[in-house]
């Protein structure tokens, strides 16, 4: 028996159920994927053409889902879990297989691990996804669909770099930070300069942060709105990272934006100027 304001069939609240709710679904995320600012429920209704009542259960089931976000002040923006499956699906094909190629050529370039990571569906840790292993007996091994922390690993640091302020804040706020070595970045004026620091120069580096030892670099991978979806990074024994420092940050900037360009995306060089300002 369904409930009251459910689908007598499916048992889904009637606001999220059917053709009608399909299109508001979509009038959403199109309207969220148009703007860097989020937008409120009002303006929602007014872009899906509907009452702010019978949205209120789609955007509630959107943001418990993880394809939306709300913030504390009750603007809704793109998810994790959207953004993710949007990357994996670039112009009808496979964002992880039209990313490997390039993925594999900078594994070999660099003779170090090389990966494609992006924010998890909570949008707080960063989950790698995609892998080419160094050849050399001593090397950086991971896993795919392991999850890292944002402020102490190269694709994490390269994400968190670019949240928009009030969702940085917030994580920073809310986020305990472990100080896994003596040269893990835990304070938040350190870690707020050294954000700085990536946005200025597209790259970020880790030296023994997370695991003594282990450096990394990483670059941004950009979608076809100039947002930034994944981080192409890789990583290595910590002496022969520092020894090939000036040759491997410029292979994973170049590598980035190939696979930037291969996937559909804007690289930030040809990025309108307001577009950079935000990105």
């Amino acid at each position: 028996m369904a409930y009251k304001g459910q689908d007598r069939k499916s048992g889904i609240p009637a606001s999220r159920s059917g053709p009608q709710s399909v299109g508001r679904i979509f009038s959403i995320l199109d309207s969220l994927a148009s703007t860097d600012a989020g937008a409120t429920l009002s303006q929602l209704a007014i872009s899906a053409s509907a009452p702010k009542t019978s949205l209120v259960g789609l955007l509630a089931g959107l943001t418990e889902e993880g394809c939306l976000r709300r913030d504390e002040a009750g603007r809704y923006y793109l998810g994790s879990r959207f953004i993710t499956l949007a990357m994996r699906a670039v112009s009808g094909r496979e964002f992880l297989k039209l990313a490997h190629p390039v993925l594999a050529d900078l594994a070999r370039a660099t003779g170090e691990t090389a990966v494609v990571a992006a924010l998890n569906r909570e949008g707080d840790m960063v989950t790698y996804l995609d892998k080419m292993e160094s050849t050399n007996s001593i090397r950086y091994s991971v896993t795919i669909g392991e999850n890292r922390e944002l402020y102490c690993t190269a694709g994490g640091k390269l994400l968190l770099a670019f949240f928009e302020p009030d969702r940085l804040a917030g994580y920073l706020r809310s986020h305990r930070r472990k100080r896994y070595t003596d040269t893990t970045l835990t304070g938040k004026s350190e870690i707020l300069a050294e954000l700085e620091k990536i946005r200025r120069e597209g790259i970020a580096r880790t030296s023994d942060e997370r695991v003594t030892g282990s450096s990394g670099l990483a670059s941004p991978i950009y979608s076809n709105t100039g947002k930034i979806i994944a981080a192409l990074l890789i990583a290595g024994p910590s002496e022969r990272m520092r020894a090939n420092t000036a040759r491997n940050e410029q292979l994973v900037i170049q590598a980035a934006k190939e696979c930037t360009k291969v996937t559909g995306g804007i690289p930030l060089d040809v990025l309108p100027p307001t577009q950079k300002e935000r990105t």
